[in-house]
């Protein structure tokens, strides 16, 4: 009989901190004490999510019968020699149940059934590697860089006979990931490298899917994966404050080529590094995620911790801080000289962010390191702040909006729709939420018209925000070389900084992401006390191509002003400064209320990227009623939809009021004479009429009426 007992952690934290007081993490909507405890750390509350202690097995266990021996560990280094050529080292440890001799392993290694590789070796002192080249060998590269390859190694433990005593498998992909930090003139790189070719990372921070872990379904995970491939998203970061994700979370990012910054389970407080039964509990757990992670090609970058020298760390223990030196031994020895041991050819970076020069308290360093830029949001900056940050990785900012009606109807009664309501207010779990929505909202918009035309401007604001910044951001590299968003997801229904809501619905800021993530951008930076704009091309590719850029000048009424296009050459992975409009005798003439600038990108006749800029802010834009059309063609589940209008139409976004719907487009702008078709993806099949009929197409100008 094995009995498993669970004790509650209230208790737990009450009798460990009544033995050794420390501080405790604590704050609105979260219950003191998580930091003494190996659990997810946000199920004690954090500004995004509710108080839910769960308790139990959540995932997987089972009993393991061995006979004679069984294969305890395998590691799998790769070497890349000139040529093209890779060499795996395949190193097993054996634990053996009974004294046994004449054991062996066999290594293969397989891609789509076909032997790439393979050879056998003996042990010595429970330990045996083989080394084998692989043939004819394809590499693995993130999304929008190449194909994702995956090579099955499978380790046989063989008896004196050949009889196989026990099988592990391990699927790789072949490539090397480096942080590169190489000093330049503006201080010292923070980039990714994959295969030696460095690369901007694109993506988002990833938290728990549900409050309730185990409920998380694979398709679920494929979704949401999923979702930040469409988005032309490369990188998301497991955050510090939740789990080490599940199995499927790290095969989805290696089949579609998203790199994950791997975070250790540490946030935003102070760890009882002092506390032997701490440390050990900590070794093992780290232990265990190294061994079991290690293999996916998607793993860029192991983390110490979220946050922590960011104010959680002092001189000496105190009522808020731990000792500097317990610091340094649990995340600049202990975690650090396992990541190094169990992951030699990884990368390890001890905290979110960090300065690796000078005082480690002063985070945010310009001139190397990551940062967390929350100026914009909680420092009260304006967007325009974005423009004047110059940091080397963006790993997170963010801005928050309201989930869709949809989703908000789903939480409350027509009582509760009001952002100010009890049930609104409770599923907003950031003390200053809604009121810097609102703040911000009455900045760039004119008050909404109500509810629901709050919630949907809220999501533009969101979008608009983060628009600002990453545009900024990929027209600085390679000074800049990453912008990881928060967040990409929510764990329940919730108004928080995340791009895709509890249900998987997409926010404006996704559909935003879709375009400002693109492998060209073309974007515009203006002037209105000079009346000019900057045209920026920004290129992740890996040749260089030649494209056309369009401009178009018009009034809000549509009035065209002035229209032009010339022959661009787009160098490789750079931004480039294509030019420079001067409007100064349009802006004198019509004013900057009235001018509205259109930049186009084709490559081959295809358009690829679009922008839009104006002078000021659209709240002082007398915008006109846009008579936005629909035209619908297909059937079934499949349909297209052109979406035209008679005047500009700012942020025009498609509402279809149905389960398991999915449009390929969404809050675009739209200008006379030019249509934007949408493919639109219906669950159950349905005719051009039905959709007619419950299709709602609306802008900006509708959220004022």
């Amino acid at each position: 009989t094995i009995d498993i007992k669970f004790e509650s952690t209230l208790p737990y934290i009450r009798k460990k901190q009544a033995a050794h007081p420390i501080p405790l993490r604590s704050g609105p909507h979260t219950i003191p004490g998580g930091n003494w405890v190996r659990k997810e750390q946000c199920n004690y509350g954090w500004d995004w999510g509710p108080v839910l202690l769960t308790c139990g097995i959540w995932r997987h266990i089972e009993l393991v019968a061995v006979r004679t021996a069984r294969v305890k560990d395998v590691s799998i280094r790769q070497k890349h020699l000139p040529g093209g050529h890779v060499r795996l080292e395949v190193t097993s440890q054996i634990e053996k149940t009974v004294a046994s001799a004449g054991l062996s392993v066999s290594v293969t290694v397989t891609k789509d059934g076909v032997c790439a590789a393979s050879g056998k070796a003996g042990f010595l002192k429970g330990r045996s590697t083989v080394r084998l080249d692989c043939a004819n060998p394809e590499l693995w590269w993130p999304n929008g860089m190449g194909k994702q390859p995956l090579y099955e190694v499978k380790v046989e433990l063989l008896d004196r006979n050949g009889r196989c005593l026990d099988t592990v498998t391990r699927r790789i992909g072949l490539r090397t990931l480096k942080l590169q930090r190489k000093k330049d003139k503006w201080g010292e790189s923070f980039r990714f490298a994959v295969n030696g070719v460095p690369f901007f990372a694109k993506g988002a921070n990833w938290i728990p899917a549900d409050t309730f872990a185990a409920r998380v379904t694979d398709d679920d995970y494929r979704r949401l994966v999923g979702d930040a491939v469409k988005a032309n998203m490369n990188m998301l970061r497991v955050w510090g404050g939740g789990i080490y994700e599940q199995d499927i979370f790290y095969d989805l990012c290696d089949e579609l080529g998203i790199c994950v910054w791997q975070d250790f389970m540490f946030a935003c407080a102070a760890y009882p590094a002092f506390d032997d039964f701490f440390m050990a509990n900590v070794r093992i757990e780290v232990e265990d995620n190294l061994k079991r992670l290690r293999s996916h090609p998607c793993i860029a970058l192991w983390c110490g911790n979220n946050e922590i020298e960011q104010g959680w760390v002092g001189d000496e223990w105190n009522d808020r801080q731990m000792s500097w030196r317990d610091y340094s031994k649990l995340f600049d020895k202990l975690i650090h000289d396992l990541a190094v041991k169990l992951d030699p050819d990884g990368n390890y970076w001890p905290c979110s962010p960090h300065s690796p020069y000078g005082n480690r308290a002063e985070f945010n360093e310009i001139r190397w390191g990551d940062a967390h830029l929350w100026n914009v949001w909680h420092g009260k900056e304006p967007f325009e702040w974005y423009r004047t940050a110059m940091h080397r990785f963006a790993s997170e900012f963010g801005f928050q909006s309201f989930p869709e009606p949809q989703t908000v109807n789903g939480y409350t009664k027509t009582s509760d729709r009001n952002i100010t309501s009890y049930v609104m207010e409770h599923h907003q779990r950031s003390g200053i939420g809604n009121t810097t929505i609102m703040t911000y909202m009455l900045d760039w918009f004119r008050l909404p018209s109500d509810f629901e035309m709050t919630l949907w401007a809220s999501q533009i604001l969101q979008g608009l925000a983060m628009k600002y910044a990453i545009e900024h951001w990929r027209r600085n590299m390679p000074r800049t070389m990453g912008t990881l968003y928060w967040q990409h997801n929510d764990c329940w229904p919730v108004a928080s900084w995340s791009s895709i809501d509890y249900h998987h619905r997409w926010k404006a800021l996704h559909y935003l992401a879709k375009r400002f993530y693109a492998p060209l951008l073309v974007s515009g930076v203006e002037d209105s006390s000079k009346g000019t704009v900057e045209v920026h091309v920004t290129s992740d590719l890996a040749e260089k191509c030649t494209g056309e850029l369009s401009w178009e000048v018009m009034t809000v009424t549509g009035k065209v002003l002035l229209k032009d296009s010339k022959k661009i050459e787009i160098p490789p992975a750079r931004n480039t400064r294509t030019g420079t409009l001067s409007l100064s005798g349009e802006m004198k003439k019509y004013g900057a209320r009235d001018l509205m600038v259109w930049l186009e990108l084709t490559v081959d006749g295809a358009p690829v990227s679009d922008n839009f800029v104006s002078f000021v802010k659209p709240k002082h834009m007398e915008l006109l009623k846009p008579e936005i059309e629909i035209d619908v063609k297909g059937k079934g589940k499949i349909h297209s939809v052109a979406v035209t209008s008679a005047a500009p139409a700012l942020w025009a976004w498609l509402e279809y009021k149905g389960k398991g719907v999915v449009v390929s487009d969404n809050f675009f702008h739209l200008r006379p004479g030019h249509a934007v078709r949408v493919e639109m993806l219906t669950e159950e099949p349905v005719t051009i009429d039905e959709i007619k009929k419950k299709l709602k197409v609306r802008s900006l100008f509708d959220t004022y009426k």
